[in-house]
């Protein structure tokens, strides 16, 4: 247990109600309950473990981020309890019928909250805090229509480390982040900038897109979100300056509140962003040529992405020939981030059902089900993860481990291949065509004959 578990409310597992799953954030799902002693409707993340997010939570108390109101350390049963939004998140209202009656103060007083939400996270907050997977999932509206910032699952003290792992997700992520550079507080401005063009667009950014499809776009390719020609000129630099690829060029949340309040006194403003809002059908097709576009250019791979193809269907074919020979489980899908509870599950049934001839490590797949293992929680699980979750047998420890750690190897090595990085040279080597000349000479061949003729 963390030395900071006196920092917070210890709640029992025994004093919450829980009532239907509301969403999955970062490693845990969340669930609408009641705090029976306080009688207070809550929201419950349920954990593996408690950790760093808790942490961070205990130190936070701002209008715009949820607010903590304490932690179930009684093993097995983790998790966080917070203030319950009752409203939903952004993301569910945006992609509603109730996103239609959006106009500019609604949109300017969300963008506003938001921003001085990360404001204090990285300027105001007891530490500096990145959020590193700000999106309109992780934001929620509270009964009052006031937006706070949840989820802090990704979260790091920037005094801890700025080297990022792979976490977010990646239609929100800046390119530093995609590709594991390290790291400053305004990769949350990219974030942000993605979280903005949802307000205004209310669509989803890069619909249809593969996730690691919008990775090699975004950085191989500088590619960004399409801005409608339509769009108030104000609202475009604002995205364009969050979206630049060089991060110290990009705007702090300083910034960014004091260019909203600007936008929020030129007096032409709010007619020109309802127009906008109101003529969707006219600008709409402008985002989908641009995806279509994204999609052609990613039908239309260079050699490094037509290998990479390859590359995944010898894979899948190593991947088969092993388990017609071996013990090795097959995968839902090669982008095991991406994998759900029902996911893991699949792979632990074939796990326990192949390499167990005893049939003692069966429980197990539903035993990983109970606690809510998704792709990216197992990625990470160790060996104290496996005790905590009530597995004692030393032998089915090291066998889960090593399974774990197998599955984690070929998912790195799948990922960076190839690697992320632009090789203008390496491009030019490639492209260069081989060309034989074949020369053919034509000529008219005489023989004198015997007579005149």
């Amino acid at each position: 247990m963390s030395s900071t578990s006196a920092s917070f409310v210890q709640i029992k597992f025994d004093d919450l109600q829980f009532f239907e799953n509301c969403g999955g954030g970062s490693f845990g799902s969340v669930y609408r309950a009641r705090w029976i002693s306080q009688d207070k409707e809550v929201a419950v993340k349920k954990l593996l473990k408690i950790e760093k997010e808790a942490e961070i939570l205990s130190v936070l108390s701002h209008k715009n981020i949820i607010q903590f109101y304490g932690a179930v350390i009684e093993p097995p049963n983790y998790g966080i309890v917070t203030e319950y939004a009752s409203a939903g998140s952004l993301f569910d209202y945006i992609n509603s019928n109730k996103s239609e009656e959006m106009d500019m103060d609604h949109i300017m007083t969300w963008a506003t909250d938001i921003a001085k939400g990360m404001h204090y996270l990285h300027m105001e907050a007891p530490v500096k805090v990145i959020h590193r997977d700000l999106k309109s999932r992780n934001v929620v509206i509270a009964a009052d229509g006031v937006l706070k910032i949840c989820d802090f699952g990704a979260s790091r003290f920037h005094s801890h480390t700025t080297h990022m792992s792979l976490v977010g997700t990646f239609p929100w992520m800046a390119p530093e982040v995609i590709q594991s550079l390290p790291v400053s507080e305004t990769c949350d401005t990219y974030s942000y900038g993605v979280v903005l063009w949802e307000m205004l667009t209310r669509e989803v950014p890069f619909k249809g897109l593969e996730g690691l499809q919008v990775a090699w776009l975004v950085v191989e390719k500088n590619e960004r979100l399409t801005i409608p020609s339509s769009c108030p000129r104000s609202f475009a630099e604002l995205m364009h300056q969050c979206w630049d690829a060089d991060s110290k060029k990009r705007p702090s949340f300083k910034q960014i509140i004091s260019i909203l309040e600007s936008m929020s006194n030129d007096s032409n403003l709010p007619d020109q962003c309802n127009s906008f809002l109101h003529n969707k059908a006219e600008w709409r097709c402008e985002i989908e040529a641009t995806l279509e576009r994204l999609k052609k250019l990613e039908r239309d791979l260079s050699f490094k992405e037509q290998e990479l193809k390859e590359r995944e269907r010898r894979l899948k074919m190593w991947e088969q020939k092993l388990t017609e020979q071996s013990n090795t489980p097959l995968l839902p899908s090669f982008d095991i981030c991406a994998w759900t509870e029902e996911d893991v599950f699949f792979w632990m049934q074939q796990l326990t059902r192949k390499g167990d001839t005893s049939g003692e490590m069966s429980v197990y797949a539903s035993l990983f089900k109970e606690h809510h293992i998704t792709g990216k929680q197992l990625l990470l699980l160790e060996e104290e993860d496996l005790k905590d979750m009530g597995i004692v047998s030393r032998g089915h420890i090291i066998h889960l481990k090593t399974a774990i750690e197998k599955l984690t190897h070929d998912y790195l090595n799948l990922f960076h291949f190839p690697p992320l990085i632009k090789d203008s040279a390496g491009a030019a080597e490639e492209s260069i065509e081989k060309v034989v000349n074949l020369e053919l000479v034509f000529g008219y061949h005489l023989k004198p004959g015997t007579g005149p003729k």
